[in-house]
């Protein structure tokens, strides 16, 4: 598929992408001008901003095109994913922000050596580290590729991936993270506003009548509860998979957590975290639903990840359908740049400054600096591998599949029970390791599916619970830590009970735990519309 833009449309895209360079440029010299700046944003933002810029940032490759595709071909039930991760930030919010919080950290792999050692540390964050390159920077690429692509055929995959590394280069590494997250402030925006007009014209283009049809007939397209047969979401995946991963991604995804520690307060990061789950149901709407409407419109696409790209430019009017492009650029530069200086802040705290201890503030900028760089040729290296896989969200699933249920494994005991040790959390983390390791390489070697021929979903429970396993036999085996040195990062009974003092005489509608409660309710209520 080939389009020519008006001369309207390119101009507005033109007009974008000077802007976001500008207005992210406006920071550089304040971003640059500490570790604390340059990483955390000085750690001074306000719940609003928070919430947008994670917002933004969560809009990956695999949300946008990854899973717009997955509606198109097997329905709603993809919203599962974010339906139970909004759960899960709840969960977040409650029990964990507070520790990385309070705790001062830069990265989320520092807190594990606060609760456990430096080896937890170091595993986990090179594994971010990998991850973040070729699964989280390779994917928005090339899905910002694969859009632009659309409109601009002469040009290849890797030429647009290059044009766009370098946008985002330009102003997330001068400024760092106070310059990404003004930015994604601003393209959080302009996502909403695009997304909403395209949901409004496709359900003028017959998109309410396809839905009323397909509910009426209790179609399997409508439904978020699905047989255990079912390829896309099975319900008892959705209850024993999806929470594992949704945690991962929110509690423990330095991408995105990387933002909440920007927060000026504890009460602001879980605000933030809340705005995000109001704004994360949208989903449904914005991007789900005109993906199965999508199945009406234009059936039998060569490519189900086609399908949002295919949709807003054939139904945006000239003019608006520049803007829609830029939202959906936004989407995906966004997210690249949220991980841009994650990876800098992984390498630099968790690495360099470990291995040279004496080093300058402003030595450690230029170090995360020259990291970003490295990650974006590394990404862009990486982008031929990914056209092999069906859609960017089979390819992103798969891999979180083996990587994720050991660290949340970790984290969970970690913050639970005081007996779960330095000995328990590394080895549990190797022993996950060596589980995905394995199970790789006997599907890759021998096309051999080690647990059996069943849906991923389910799969994740067995990684879980065999890394926990681990973790808790070896600590019961092994000496326990230091109670003194480890008291600050358990959750206790008492600790609940001194929020509940500091919140009384609050207004409920200032009260994060009375948000908690309507976000909850909101989502069982959706869950039971479309069950």
């Amino acid at each position: 598929m080939g389009y020519n833009l008006e001369l309207i449309d390119i101009l507005v895209l033109v007009i974008y992408f000077i802007f976001v360079v500008w207005f992210g440029l406006r920071y550089s010299k304040k971003g640059s001008s500490s570790t604390d700046n340059y990483f955390l944003a000085g750690r001074n933002m306000t719940w609003p901003i928070i919430g947008f810029s994670l917002f933004a940032a969560s809009i990956s490759s695999t949300t946008l095109i990854g899973k717009s595709g997955d509606a198109y071909s097997t329905g709603i039930a993809v919203f599962n994913y974010d339906l139970i991760s909004v759960l899960v930030m709840v969960f977040f919010a409650m029990f964990f922000l507070p520790f990385y919080i309070k705790s001062g950290i830069f990265t989320i792999p520092e807190f594990l050596e606060k609760r456990f050692d430096v080896r937890s540390r170091y595993y986990f964050s090179f594994i971010t580290l990998l991850g973040s390159t070729f699964l989280d920077a390779a994917g928005a690429l090339y899905a910002a590729a694969l859009l632009m692509k659309l409109v601009f055929p002469t040009l290849s995959i890797i030429e647009l991936s290059v044009i766009f590394a370098i946008i985002v280069a330009a102003y997330t590494i001068p400024g760092g993270l106070s310059a990404a997250i003004r930015v994604d402030l601003i393209q959080g925006i302009i996502l909403l506003v695009g997304t909403f007009i395209l949901t409004f014209l496709v359900m003028q283009n017959g998109g309410i009548d396809y839905l009323k049809e397909l509910l009426l007939k209790e179609d399997l397209m409508m439904k978020l509860i699905r047989p255990m047969n079912d390829s896309s979401v099975p319900w008892l995946g959705m209850i024993v998979g999806i929470p594992i991963l949704g945690f991962y991604f929110w509690g423990n995804n330095q991408v995105l957590v990387q933002r909440v520690l920007t927060a000026k307060s504890v009460d602001h990061g879980r605000k933030g975290i809340l705005m995000v789950g109001f704004l994360t149901v949208l989903i449904l709407f914005v991007i789900i639903f005109p993906a199965v409407i999508g199945k009406h419109l234009f059936p039998g696409l060569e490519k189900n990840d086609m399908i949002y790209p295919k949709l807003v430019i054939e139904i945006m009017p000239v003019g608006i359908l520049g803007l829609m492009l830029a939202a959906m650029v936004a989407a995906l530069t966004s997210s690249l740049s949220a991980l841009l200086n994650s990876v800098a802040t992984l390498f630099t705290m968790d690495f360099y400054v470990k291995a040279k201890k004496k080093t300058s503030q402003k030595e450690q900028v230029i170090v995360g600096k020259i990291v970003s760089i490295i990650v974006l040729i590394l990404a862009l290296v990486w982008i031929p591998f990914l056209a092999k896989f069906d859609s960017l969200l089979k390819y992103y699933q798969e891999m979180l599949t083996y990587i994720a249920p050991p660290v949340v494994a970790v984290f969970f005991l970690g913050i639970f029970w005081k007996r779960i040790n330095r000995h328990g959390a590394f080895w549990g983390l190797m022993g996950g390791a060596l589980m995905a390791i394995t199970t790789v390489f006997l599907k890759i070697v021998f096309n051999y599916e080690l647990l059996g021929d069943f849906h991923f979903l389910l799969k994740v429970p067995f990684y879980f619970i065999g890394s926990s396993l681990i973790i808790i036999i070896v600590s019961l085996l092994s000496t326990p830590d230091d109670s003194e040195k480890i008291k600050d990062f358990i959750w206790t009974r008492k600790i609940y009970q001194e929020e509940t003092e500091e919140l009384k005489g609050t207004p409920f509608y200032k009260n994060f735990r009375f948000w908690s409660i309507v976000l909850i309710v909101f989502c069982f209520t959706v869950l039971f519309m479309y069950q």
